[in-house]
This record gives structure tokens, C-alpha cells and sequence, in this order.
């Protein structure tokens, strides 16, 4: 046998080896319990999470959970190559979605945890998409998030919490003549004038979100300045009362701070209102513990009734088809939507518990959203809703640095068509070659 021969066959003989080594360890720990993948990357709950794992894994010895917490990227890559985790517990977006709408994931709507979820909260998940006739995804944690204010600041001025869009712009204009910038903004960070600014402002008139975009799915490619639903004729007017906000009522150089110097400042008292979400908070309470803050929706129109806050599935519970342990995993999952478990969790992190017997955040700071989460007055933003092939990142903050608001939307309009018309054309490129 030549050499070469026999080395590329000793090579195969030690990868086949290790490969089945390999599936012994990814089957069992060292404990000789079964392993469970579970990925969870939400940075600030990491080390709450760790707690979690390790109590779940003394209370049994059948499984043992390793947590895995290299992020979005690295979950992606896992599921091309065919060796997804065990148990997701992820931020509910466009990426995530695509495991979604691919039918990726289990159905688990015969798992307890499913059936404690609240139904109303089901809208928000089909937004982005759905496996026909399954249960992909069982929300966890909801975040909600509106304008945080200083409770001092505003008791020092006498002002009361706007409710309407004139009693917004008296109350900017009170602490504007009183030398005190009324929001505090981060324009250098392309995210915060989209998650915040661009969304509370859209969110806050009056528009139906959800019915919006399904009728800019049904317009597809005739999304246009003729079309039904358009970003430049539903948008136009709140985009226009945002860039009023940031151009006139907003600290000299927002245009060149970051999102954490904002929380440095903030928690420093300058500013009076900040558009951030609750996860601002935390970091604020660390640098200002005693600075007392609340929380409203950001008004936009003339009456009360249209008052909503930004709502997102901040952690969704999903187990990919290719799972190697499913029972681990929906075992694992069930223990994390255990009543005390899971109001723990979002007690601990300022989020809504998705329980159908979920208490409400008992926190004074985000005490301001409660009314409008259980009445159902929420909506998701722009900002999560478009597809990531249109850069609102960067078309949100061109325009609080006071691009021309038509020019943008126009622009977003087109991208919008031009993503539905390739989408079109491929599914009918499939169709033909019976794919």
C-alpha cells in the first residue's frame, strides 16, 4: 500500500475516532448525566442565568445543562452546519425568526410552559413570521420601554407627566427656559435614536402598527408614494414632530455621545428625560442609585387614549428540530417557566412576565408602563419590524441630525419594494424549477 495511502487512511481512523468521542461527550458530561446545549447571550442577566443552571442541574441527575454564551452568530453558524443547540432562550428578531419561518424549531405546544403564556401575546410573535400550525416560540421575558424622566427634576419645576403632545412641548419648554435640557440624546450611536427616538415617536401617533405592516406586505413591491401604506405618507408626520424634539429640546452635543456617556450624564442629572429602555436603567442605578426615575409612553397626538409603550419579546424559548437532546432541552425549559423562576428572572432584569399568572413589575421606575402592557397598549417598532436588508439604523439617525424626513422615507419606501420584488421573484423561480 503506498505511504500516502496509508497515511490518508490513519488520518480517517483518528477522525472517526474522535468524531465518536466527540458524540459521546456531546451526549453526556462528565458526570454521566445527559448534556443539554443551552445558549443564552443576553449579557445583563448572564450571571442570574448561571444561577439558574446551576440549581436546575442539583435538583436531578438526569441532565446536566452547559450554557453557551457566544451569541447570535455562532447560533446561526450552528444550525447551517447541522448541530443547532439544544434549548434557545434568544432575543425575538428578524435573525431569530428565519429558524421561525423555516420550520427550524419544534412544536411545543403540548409543554406546559406554552400553555401558561398569555394567547394576546401571540400577535407580536406572528409578526415576524410562523411555522403553520406550531407553537416555534414561547415568549419569556417582554420588555417594555418608554421615556425615562427624572422624578426630581420634575418635582422641583412642578411638572406634571405629559399626556398629550402640546403638554409634552410646555413641559419642554418650561425646563428649556430653566436652563435644563429637556431630553438628554445619543445621537453618536445609531441604535439609540432607532430603538428610542424613531420608535416612541411612530409607536406614539395613533398609527396601528400590526395593521400597518401587514398592509405593506400586501402592497410587496407597490409600496410607493401611490400605495395605500407607505413610509413617507404614514410616517412622515411623527418623523417631522421627532426631528422638532431633537433639534430644539435636546443638549448642544448629542450628535457626539454615546449611549453609555448618556447614562453617565443622565445619572449625573443633566436631562431631564431620557428615550431609553429599561436596561438604561439598571445601568444608571449603578453609577446614581439614588437618583429616583419613572417612566411614560412618549405622547404624540392630542389625546390620551393614543398613549402606548414599545413592547419587544426580549427572550423567547425555541428547541431547533436538529436538537441532539430535545427531552433534556423541553425538561431544562420547563424548569425555567416555573412561576417562581420566571418572575424572578424578569423582576430581575425590570421585564413582564408572559405567565397568564404573572404578577405585575412591582419596581417604581418602570410603575409608568404597567396600565398600558395590561391594556394591551403597546406596540413593536419600526425598528425591529423592518427587514435588516433596510438600514433604519442609520436612516433613524440621519434623520434626528435633520436629514430631510420626505428623502429618507422616500428612500425606505423604495428599499422596501425593491427587498419584496427580489422575494417575489425567487419564490417564483422556485415554483417553476419545482423546488
Amino acid at each position: 500500500m503506498p505511504r500516502n495511502r496509508r497515511r490518508v487512511q490513519r488520518a480517517l481512523a483518528i477522525g472517526l475516532g474522535l468524531g465518536l468521542i466527540g458524540s459521546a461527550l456531546a451526549a453526556c458530561s462528565a458526570g454521566g448525566n445527559e448534556s443539554v446545549h443551552f445558549t443564552f447571550s443576553k449579557r445583563e442577566a448572564i450571571t442570574f442565568m448561571t444561577d439558574v443552571v446551576a440549581d436546575f442541574n442539583a435538583s436531578q441527575d438526569q441532565y446536566q445543562v452547559e450554557m453557551d454564551t457566544s451569541g447570535p452568530d455562532v447560533i446561526a453558524a450552528s444550525f447551517v452546519r447541522g448541530n443547532p443547540p439544544d434549548l434557545m432562550l434568544a432575543n425575538y428578531n428578524h435573525e431569530v425568526s428565519r429558524f421561525i419561518n423555516r420550520c427550524a424549531v419544534s412544536d411545543l405546544a403540548d409543554t406546559e410552559a406554552a400553555k401558561s403564556v398569555r394567547p394576546d401575546l401571540q400577535p407580536l410573535l406572528d409578526q415576524y413570521g410562523i411555522c403553520p400550525g406550531t407553537t416555534a416560540a414561547v415568549p419569556y421575558s417582554v420588555m417594555a420601554a418608554s421615556v425615562i424622566y427624572n422624578k426630581q427634576i420634575f418635582a422641583e419645576h412642578d411638572l406634571e407627566v405629559p399626556e398629550t403632545w402640546d403638554e409634552l412641548i410646555e413641559v419642554c419648554n418650561t425646563l428649556k427656559a430653566a436652563g435644563i435640557d429637556p431630553f438628554y440624546a445619543t445621537f453618536a450611536d445609531p441604535w439609540t435614536a432607532n430603538q428610542g427616538w424613531f420608535d416612541y415617536s411612530v409607536g406614539g401617533s395613533g398609527l396601528d402598527i400590526l395593521d400597518f405592516y401587514k398592509q405593506m406586505e400586501a402592497e410587496g413591491p407597490d409600496v410607493g408614494p401611490d400605495s395605500s401604506v407607505s413610509f413617507q405618507k404614514d410616517f412622515l408626520e411623527p418623523v417631522e414632530q421627532m426631528q422638532l424634539l431633537a433639534s430644539e429640546y435636546t443638549q448642544s452635543d448629542a450628535n457626539a455621545r454615546t449611549y453609555d456617556f448618556g447614562n453617565v450624564a443622565f445619572a449625573e442629572g443633566k436631562g431631564a428625560m431620557y428615550m431609553q429602555g429599561p436596561w438604561a436603567i439598571s445601568e444608571i442605578a449603578r453609577i446614581n442609585p439614588n437618583l429616583e426615575v419613572g417612566t411614560f409612553p412618549l405622547p404624540m397626538t392630542g389625546s390620551p387614549n393614543d398613549l402606548k409603550v414599545r413592547v419587544n419579546m426580549d427572550l423567547v424559548a425555541m428547541v431547533p428540530q436538529d436538537a441532539k437532546n430535545p427531552a433534556g432541552a423541553r425538561a431544562f425549559m420547563e424548569y425555567l417557566f416555573q412561576p417562581d423562576v420566571i418572575q424572578a428572572y424578569n423582576n430581575s432584569q425590570l421585564g413582564f412576565n408572559p405567565r397568564t399568572d404573572g404578577k405585575d413589575p412591582d419596581d417604581p421606575r418602570v410603575a409608568g408602563m404597567v396600565e398600558y402592557y395590561n391594556d394591551g397598549a403597546v406596540y413593536q417598532g419600526p425598528s425591529v419590524l423592518n427587514p435588516r436588508a433596510i438600514p433604519t439604523e442609520n436612516f433613524a439617525q440621519s434623520l434626528v441630525l435633520g436629514a430631510n424626513a420626505k428623502t429618507i422615507l422616500s428612500t425606505m419606501d423604495a428599499d422596501w419594494a425593491r427587498l419584496a420584488y427580489r422575494q417575489s421573484a425567487s419564490s417564483t423561480e422556485k415554483e417553476e424549477s419545482g423546488q
